[in-house]
């Protein structure tokens, strides 16, 4: 259930290249949020709200990790608040990454502001003993964010564009060097995204899209993608953001 919930900020952190961490203090949001679902947010000064990922949760701190890239005006405005202030924001919004009934190997492929919401999901995967393999890719050292964080859940493989930080190319190059794996779960911008399902015509996955969103509760209808069939459409603001792989058009 969406709700209205005040965030009070405990820490703000620059992680990385106009990368920020923000823990936040809620109890009902870190009760309830699942990975891959995450927070619409109520910024000074803007009209519409910005939607930021879930990047942990830590139930008996009732704390909840946000991790947002500065890009424009809001984000811009966000990365000003001090631990001690709040904001309000929608959630635990969208619906996230199912995994009740996970076991076996999984793969993780992240690109960017898109690897946050895999750290909370791959916690979760580690603690029902699934063997989690990670691919995070970025544009260049200054970007990279979370290595140690993602290696203390399993293998890891760090990938920049510019080669400057770990192996040189994109996520897709480094796919068949993970093994064997059951499924893949991954968020990133659309062309990699596209270039994963690609890749992986076969293999069972769900991906979790990136988009600027209008209302967020799915009213607004600012946010849709046509499904693969070609017959309708998902908003991805609450069908998604998390889709099985092969469920929509990129």
């Amino acid at each position: 259930m969406i709700q209205k919930e005040k965030m009070i900020i405990k820490s703000v952190t620059n992680i990385a290249l106009d990368t920020i961490e923000m823990v936040l203090e809620n109890t009902f949001i870190s009760k309830t949020a699942i990975p891959g679902q995450f927070l619409h947010a109520s910024i000074e000064g803007h009209t519409l709200r910005r939607p930021i990922s879930i990047a942990d949760i830590d139930r008996e701190k009732e704390t909840v990790t946000i991790l947002f890239k500065i890009l424009g005006k809001g984000t811009e405005k966000l990365a000003t608040y001090q631990a001690g202030m709040s904001f309000n924001v929608l959630g635990p919004s969208g619906n996230g990454f199912q995994i009740e009934d996970k076991q076996g190997t999984y793969l993780l492929i992240g690109g960017g502001i898109g690897v946050p919401p895999l750290y909370y999901l791959g916690k979760k995967l580690a603690e029902k003993q699934c063997q989690v393999i990670s691919i995070l890719g970025f544009q260049t050292k200054t970007n990279v964010f979370y290595e140690e964080k993602f290696r203390a859940l399993g293998e890891t493989f760090i990938v920049t564009n510019d080669g400057s930080y770990g192996e040189t190319g994109f996520v897709t190059d480094i796919i068949e060097r993970a093994g064997d794996f059951d499924s893949y779960f991954s968020c990133g911008p659309v062309p990699m995204l596209k270039a994963i399902t690609k890749k992986l015509p076969t293999k069972p996955g769900l991906i979790s899209l990136e988009e600027r969103m209008g209302c967020g509760v799915g009213a607004c209808m600012a946010c849709v993608i046509p499904t693969n069939d070609g017959k309708s459409y998902q908003k991805i603001c609450s069908d998604g953001p998390v889709f099985h792989a092969q469920e929509v058009s990129l």
